[in-house]
């Protein structure tokens, strides 16, 4: 029995789609369910009903990161994640909002706003060295795009692949850097990566782009070199994530924020059908599923 938020997937005859009542499965259902896609962008009410899923097999993630499900994972159960869903529409973002914190964006929304003509020079990405955190698949497309934006791209990784430097050498680096793009999992490693060592010895005036997860980020430490004009910033996730009303990040200046949209454009739906599909066929015949993360089916 397969719930996902998709009511009319093409999938094989000898599987049944249970029925769609809401936005998450009803309680009489949940023993029923074998293969779990969890709505999108529900947070934590989508992964609750997981532990009432007693004939459960799969999860398949609509997120490409799924350290939230990690954690509530049953034993027996196979994680997959949506790797290759959002590489299109994060990448853009990232680079969007690169240029959009270089280029004073934020600021000049609030003159619109204001009705003010308010002419400002601001640092271009152009001629800027830019190093992105974490090669993987979004990473290293958001360092092909870049290509024509006239920078150097100097990529960072844990293992070294694909032409990157490990992160061994982050540190030296970092002070060097113009702009530096955050697309790695949260990690025990990776948990506050930048913190208020690393972004103090960030170069005056650098802007720091995070399209990952916002605890790799120490929000306090960021909200004081805003403060400080000492670099700028371009967030699609935070810590506290949804961002609070009141909190300090909100006023900061030099930041523009977006509410974890990275992945949530039109590009989404037809790629994450696509992937549920797939895997739906490798499920009833057999084959080994795709994107395996964690699980006996690997």
């Amino acid at each position: 029995m397969i719930w996902s938020e998709f009511s009319d997937l093409e999938i094989p005859k000898s599987l049944e789609v249970l029925p769609i009542h809401g936005k998450f499965p009803e309680p009489g259902i949940l023993s029923l369910i074998t293969f779990y896609v969890p709505p999108y962008m529900e947070g934590v009410q989508a992964l609750e009903p997981i532990s009432k899923m007693t004939s459960l097999q799969v999860i398949q993630s609509p997120n490409a990161g799924v350290d939230d499900v990690l954690t509530i994972l049953p034993k027996g159960v196979t994680l997959c994640n949506a790797q290759g869903v959002h590489d299109a529409s994060t990448a853009e973002l990232a680079i969007g909002l690169a240029i959009s914190a270089r280029r004073g964006i934020a600021n000049f929304m609030a003159s619109q706003i204001r009705g003010v003509w308010t002419h400002e020079r601001h640092n271009a990405l152009a001629d800027s060295r830019v190093g992105i955190v974490g090669m993987g698949n979004i990473g290293s497309l958001i360092a092909r795009q870049l290509e024509t934006f006239n920078v150097e791209v100097i990529g960072f990784s844990r293992t070294g692949k694909n032409l990157s430097r490990t992160m061994s050498e982050f540190d030296e680096i970092l002070p060097t850097l113009d702009v530096v793009i955050l697309i790695l999992p949260l990690t025990n490693e990776s948990y506050h990566l930048m913190n208020r060592s690393r972004i103090g010895s960030m170069k005056e005036g650098s802007t720091l782009v995070n399209v990952a997860r916002g605890a790799i980020v120490d929000t306090n430490a960021l909200v004081d070199a805003l403060h400080g004009r000492h670099i700028s910033a371009g967030l699609d996730v935070t810590d506290p994530e949804p961002l609070p009303p009141g909190h300090p990040l909100w006023s900061a200046p030099n930041v523009i924020i977006t509410p974890h949209v990275g992945g949530d454009s039109s590009a989404f739906n037809p790629r994450v059908r696509k992937l549920i599909e797939n895997q739906l066929v490798r499920f009833a015949t057999g084959q080994p599923l795709a994107n395996i993360v964690i699980g006996p089916l690997l």
